[in-house]
């Protein structure tokens, strides 16, 4: 046996006893939905990227896969796509796809309008050009309770008793009083005009 250094002591944590470990990393993993599971393989993809030093730049293969997976996730929101066949930079492309649409994958087909928002969405993601892109930001702006583009008026009621309007009333009175201009005047008889002719 060792002699152990007083400069330094060895400190062994507490193990709970008849705790069963799970066979494999899949059983270690809580249900997730396919949204949480992409979030945190992305964020893992982006912290060993970022302590290895390295960028992820997906190839015209990763997005195009990606797109796919996107589209599947948006047609079939049940599904739970298989993330551990696809390479890390395809994870962190639909990564980002899903962060720009506010991770609003439609999980209900009947809610229209979330559908529409998705679509319009999904398709500004993937314009080629900026035009595309620029209409379907259009008419994203233009759904009811986005209205990016709508003015918008407020009316404030105002609920008062009679004595507050009756003082109010008075005080504009007075105020408009002060402003008449006193100017000389001369009645004019309408019979006593005499019109022309011509």
């Amino acid at each position: 046996m060792q002699e152990q250094n007083s400069e330094h002591p060895v400190i062994i944590p507490h193990i709970e006893e008849d705790i069963a470990l799970p066979k494999n990393a899949r059983e270690a993993l809580p249900d997730m939905s396919p949204e949480e599971e992409l979030s945190m393989r992305s964020n893992t993809v982006k912290l060993i990227s970022d302590l290895a030093g390295q960028n992820i730049e997906p190839s015209q293969d990763n997005m195009e896969q990606a797109e796919e997976v996107a589209k599947e996730m948006m047609v079939n929101p049940e599904l739970k796509p298989d993330f551990d066949t696809y390479p890390n930079e395809t994870i962190a492309y639909l990564a980002g796809m899903v962060a720009q649409t506010s991770h609003m994958v439609t999980k209900d087909l009947a809610n229209i309008k979330l559908t529409v928002l998705n679509g319009l969405l999904q398709e500004a993601t993937l314009a080629k050009t900026s035009k595309e892109r620029i209409a379907a930001f259009k008419a994203v702006g233009e759904i009811d309770g986005v209205d990016a583009f709508k003015r918008k008026t407020e009316v404030t009621h105002i609920t008062k008793s009679g004595e507050e309007l009756e003082r109010e009333l008075l005080k504009t009175i007075e105020e408009l009083r002060g402003k008449v201009i006193n100017v000389p005047h001369e009645v004019v008889d309408v019979t006593d005009i005499e019109v022309d002719d011509d």
